[in-house]
Formats: C-alpha cells, structure tokens, sequence
C-alpha cells in the first residue's frame, strides 16, 4: 500500500509540475533572427504583453533609456559588420536600448555592455553607436512586445507603437 501512495503522489507533483512549467510566463524569451547580405543577426529579449496598459509615454517614458524589453537587456548580435542607418556596426553582440520620442523619431543604442539587468546600470560612455531611427503609429494593435529582422531593416512593435532602423552591410 506505501508503494502506491507514494507512486500516487509522485504523480501528482509531476503532473502539478508540468502544468505550472506549461503556463505562459509574464514576459517570456523570444529571439528574432534574419540575415542581412551575409551577416546573420540575433534580437533576443523578453516580451511582455500590454495587459490593458498604456505603454508609450506611461509605462515606457519617453526621452528615457529603456531596455528595449522586459528583464535583462535586450541583445542585438550581427556575425559581420553592417551599417545601421548608414552608420557602421562592427560585428559582435550589443546591449540594445531605445529612447523612445513621440516626435516620430527615436533613438537605438547599441551598448558594449550586452549583459545586464534592464537599464539600470546603463552607461553612455559604453555606447558603440546611437541612430535615430522613424518611429510612430502601427496600424495594428501587437499586445505582445515584437521584433522582426529583415533584409534590409529590424523593427520593434508593442502596442500601437513600432520603430525601425534600415540594416545594409
């Protein structure tokens, strides 16, 4: 009878284990990958939802630094130099960050400092490069935060907000 109880149980926490692990987190990883001519790029950060929340201007203040996502930082990877905004990148991997504007033209930053915790210890001097970029109005709401690489750009969208930066190499 012990055998079965315990086998009975160990079920049970198994079970509770899956079902807790299978529910969504609030801001899960995604990646976001592409290539541009022969560079391949890496986005990787975490996607929170907009819960009913007004993101631009409230949640995510503009003129602000902020880590272009939930959690640590997000990262930007390109295995080869590639011009962002016509501007050169050298290939490696980049603490990605955004000052958001709701002038329709906000600022990405590219950091040497790839891993860290959200944008609290950001630090200017560690910049490698900073582009102004057209940012405004999506025409469909993203509830969730979303990259997109393609070949010739790399685009952000949450809410009904989107920016994109043009990528050549």
């Amino acid at each position: 009878m012990n055998f079965k109880k315990s086998l009975l149980a160990f079920a049970l926490l198994a079970f509770v284990g899956f079902a807790a692990n299978a529910q969504e987190k609030a801001s899960p990883a995604k990646t976001a990958e592409g290539t541009v001519g022969d560079a391949k790029i890496t986005i990787n950060y975490s996607s929170p939802a907009v819960k009913g929340r007004v993101i631009w201007g409230d949640l995510v203040p503009f003129g602000e630094v902020w880590r272009a996502g939930a959690n640590e930082a997000t990262t930007f990877t390109t295995s080869k130099d590639i011009m962002v905004q016509g501007k050169k990148l050298p290939a490696g991997t980049y603490g990605f960050f955004i000052i958001p504007s709701e002038s329709g033209q906000s600022t990405f930053i590219f950091n040497k400092v790839a891993k860290q915790w959200g944008a609290f210890d950001y630090d200017s001097s560690q910049d490698v490069l900073r582009v102004d970029v057209p940012s405004g109005d999506n025409s469909s709401m993203e509830e969730r935060l979303v990259y997109e690489v393609n070949p010739d750009s790399f685009e952000i969208r949450w809410e009904h907000g989107k920016a994109s930066a043009t990528l050549s190499n």
